[in-house]
């Protein structure tokens, strides 16, 4: 398995998706993650499970499988969010995207059932986010050494996912349409 990649900066702008973190309010941040639910379904429920599961590519992943991620970054960033406002610095193990795709069969599961847990994982996250404290979002956790990040960067990060793989979810479609 190749090394973890860093996390973005707490100051990262994505240049893919237009996303930067800070210009991202946490109000926004919140707005953009209560909506991913339904935009994802209403991108995704027309379309036949089996084109959900089209990879562009043998490398890339397919729709159904970025849904999953999103599921997962949710209920990791709920996790996260929670270890941060109750410990001191914690250790925040990685995700292990390409992992948990391929071990858990991501593109054999039920698209209907990963919508209705992204939807689960994103009320999540927000109930957790709503449990900061108003001096708590600059709170701190680690991933890898000297990877410092706050709880604010937890929610941005999660927007960011949102947008960014909706973004994926659409393309990856797209590229799907034209064959």
């Amino acid at each position: 398995m190749p090394p973890l990649a860093p996390l973005p900066a707490e100051d990262h702008r994505c240049a893919e998706c237009g996303v930067s973190y800070p210009d991202l309010g946490l109000d926004d941040a919140v707005t953009i993650i209560s909506g991913v639910p339904a935009r994802a379904g209403g991108r995704c429920r027309p379309v036949p499970a089996a084109r959900l599961r089209v990879r562009p590519d043998p490398a890339g992943w397919s729709a159904l499988e970025y849904l999953c991620h999103l599921r997962d970054v949710y209920a990791t960033c709920t996790i996260r969010l929670y270890r941060v406002r109750v410990e001191e610095l914690p250790v925040l193990e990685p995700m292990l995207n390409d992992l948990r795709a391929r071990r858990f069969r991501y593109n054999e599961l039920d698209p209907g059932a990963v919508l209705e847990e992204l939807a689960r994982t994103a009320a999540g996250a927000l109930a957790e986010a709503d449990r900061v404290a108003a001096d708590g979002w600059d709170r701190c956790g680690v991933r890898l050494p000297g990877e410092r990040r706050t709880a604010g960067w937890l929610l941005r990060h999660a927007a960011h996912e949102g947008v960014h793989h909706l973004m994926d979810i659409e393309r990856v479609l797209g590229s799907d349409e034209q064959r």
